[in-house]
């Protein structure tokens, strides 16, 4: 069933629009937890701590690409909504070019910081010379992943929502594969395990690339453009929310783990770590749904269709909430097991996980208005 952003949204036609969506961030949030798990397991607890440690600033640096996916998504599912098909091509050509001259400046700069940031942050001695060379190996694919983010939105705007997940689904296992071969079969330690994720954050930015560069059936191809400043602004506006949320989220740990270096040790950092990991996950559901269903409510603000607004809106409302307290059950009864995986090695940092996961699993009942809102914020 072929379903198009004009339709009219059952519970049953939203849900499987944002399926693909959903899915999409899952596995991309995959990478840093494969990583996670190899490291923790193959490599020792303190490469972990320094993975864990520089993480939160990396994401800081790819979150770009959320704001120019998001917001330029909306923008441009508004502009198919008007009926001005070439213009929202001309918008999406200028989103992707500046969302890759952005990640190109910002991976030069965060070059020449990660290591004096890192030491502002706390780590020191070998945690400090881990985070370094995991950081520096992940910058060289910060412009693809910066594609990688904007692409889920635009896949979803274009029509396309089930390829957008095939590409990440083929990023996603390429990093696992590249985990199992250069950290468990060759030793290559955390250089491998960050060139692992370098490759298949590259997949999961250029295959999008070429595809919307050729002749295609989505309503979306890569073109010539101009520069339109006034379509920048209100697309960088429009997803300075998600942008926001993901930074908060990133500050936040970066926070966490700077008090936790200083009261709980690598220990504390690792346990802090293992709770992102499983969190990214559980996460991904309601930011994959806020992204699936974002050009969806664009295109009906576009065509004033304010009927079906209100009806997605509380749809939304009904299904994040359903979400939300399945999520805690799940995350109260798997607490345990999923602490294992990650530090079933070490049996004080299990314990320190454990307890931590099943407290902070009551954090999933407030995550409803922080997904559900922005998409519903005019583009």
């Amino acid at each position: 069933m072929h379903i198009q952003l004009s339709d009219h949204f059952n519970y049953n036609r939203l849900f499987k629009f944002s399926l693909p969506s959903i899915i999409m961030m899952i596995f991309t949030s995959v990478y840093s937890v494969v990583d996670g798990f190899f490291v923790s397991n193959f490599v020792g607890k303190t490469p972990f701590a320094a993975v864990n440690f520089i993480m939160p600033f990396l994401m800081i640096l790819g979150a770009v690409g959320f704001m120019f996916g998001t917001g330029g998504g909306a923008f441009i599912a508004k502009t198919l909504g008007e009926g001005a098909h070439q213009k929202a091509n001309r918008y999406f050509s200028l989103f992707i070019y500046i969302s890759f001259l952005s990640g190109i400046i910002i991976m030069i700069g965060a070059y020449f910081l990660l290591r004096p940031i890192a030491e502002l942050l706390g780590a020191k001695g070998a945690m400090l010379d881990d985070c370094v060379l995991y950081g520096r190996i992940i910058l060289a694919s910060l412009p693809t992943l910066i594609l990688q983010f904007a692409f889920q939105s635009f896949f979803i705007t274009a029509e396309k929502p089930q390829l957008g997940l095939a590409f990440s689904i083929a990023a996603g296992i390429t990093n696992i594969i590249g985990d199992g071969l250069f950290v468990a079969v060759f030793h290559w330690g955390l250089a491998g395990a960050a060139a692992a994720t370098t490759l298949s954050q590259a997949i999961g930015g250029l295959l999008p690339l070429f595809y919307f560069a050729r002749p295609n059936t989505s309503l979306l191809r890569l073109g010539k453009t101009n520069f339109d400043k006034s379509a920048l602004l209100k697309a960088c506006t429009n997803g300075s929310s998600e942008l926001m949320s993901n930074l908060s989220i990133s500050l936040v740990s970066m926070l966490y783990n700077i008090q936790l270096m200083k009261y709980a040790g690598e220990d504390g950092v690792a346990a802090y770590g293992v709770l992102m990991y499983v969190n990214m996950i559980f996460l991904a559901t309601f930011i994959g749904y806020s992204t699936g269903t974002a050009p969806i409510i664009s295109y009906h603000y576009g065509a004033r269709n304010h009927m079906e607004l209100k009806s997605l809106l509380k749809k939304s409302f009904v299904m994040i909430g359903a979400s939300s307290i399945c999520m805690f059950v799940i995350a109260e009864i798997l607490a345990a097991p999923l602490s294992k995986i990650f530090a079933g090695y070490d049996q004080t940092l299990l314990a320190l996980t454990t307890r931590a996961f099943v407290i902070y699993s009551f954090s999933f009942f407030f995550r409803e208005l922080q997904f559900t809102v922005p998409p519903f914020l005019p583009p």
